[in-house]
């Protein structure tokens, strides 16, 4: 299922590099999180339910953690506190990983198999700094991606909705807006890959109404994964 709402200017663009996010888009590895952060923040006495995990998606970690505090507590929380918080939401991620890993999303091999074969680079952009899933990505995706072409979040001071990431992003890759293609399922990252002017693709691969990342300004929505990989080549910026 595919909803458009590209402009012209952008359907002109000339795709040199495409940039995915990770989690959800590469691993299906929201569940896992959602759990985490769930049973993290209620050790503090903070509420996160398990919705909330989408909703806060591709921020960085200690700043949804200084963000729930701010609205739940009324305080802001130092740099440490919030780290310390964030490495305990890190331990029960890694051990739900271990006894549930996340699978690679269906689709999503045979879409970079594709990009490859058409000559452009692939990078990730991800507001994670989960080794579980960063240190799987060089041998789940080997011949795919490179080491220097990944963005974590310990390589930019603002996350997501930020749009640093993906600036930092095209910087690996040396391209420019009008020849980026972003990959991304949450509203967040939508919003952060809108703000650097890139051609936005949202999959659909949880539970948010279609809307909420076509509202965040996506100039594509689909789901599911598989879907876009089948369309690749049907794309209104392919030759």
């Amino acid at each position: 299922m595919f909803l458009y709402q590209y402009d012209k200017r952008k359907v002109s663009l000339s795709p040199k590099a495409v940039l995915f996010d990770m989690d959800g888009v590469i691993y299906d590895s929201m569940p896992n999180h959602a759990v985490s952060w769930h049973e993290a923040m209620n050790d503090y006495g903070l509420d996160m339910p398990y919705e909330g995990a989408y909703k806060y998606e591709g921020m960085r970690g200690v700043e949804t953690i200084k963000l729930l505090s701010r609205e739940q507590w009324h305080r802001e929380l130092s740099d440490e506190e919030a780290a310390s918080m964030y490495a305990h939401k890190s331990e029960l991620f890694a051990e739900h990983s271990k006894e549930h890993p996340a699978q690679i999303m269906p689709g999503v091999r045979e879409l970079m198999q594709q990009i490859r074969a058409d000559g452009l680079k692939i990078c990730v952009v991800t507001g994670s700094a989960q080794h579980a899933l960063l240190d799987r990505l060089l041998t789940d995706f080997s011949g795919l991606l490179k080491r220097e072409l990944i963005v974590t979040a310990f390589d930019v001071k603002h996350g997501k909705p930020h749009p640093e990431p993906y600036i930092k992003g095209m910087e690996k890759c040396n391209t420019e807006p009008s020849q980026t293609i972003v990959v991304e399922n949450a509203p967040l990252g939508v919003r952060a890959a809108v703000a650097a002017h890139c051609f936005t693709i949202a999959v659909n691969t949880g539970p948010l109404d279609d809307h909420l990342l076509a509202d965040e300004g996506a100039d594509i929505v689909c789901k599911p994964m598989t879907a876009l990989s089948e369309a690749w080549h049907q794309l209104p910026f392919k030759d």
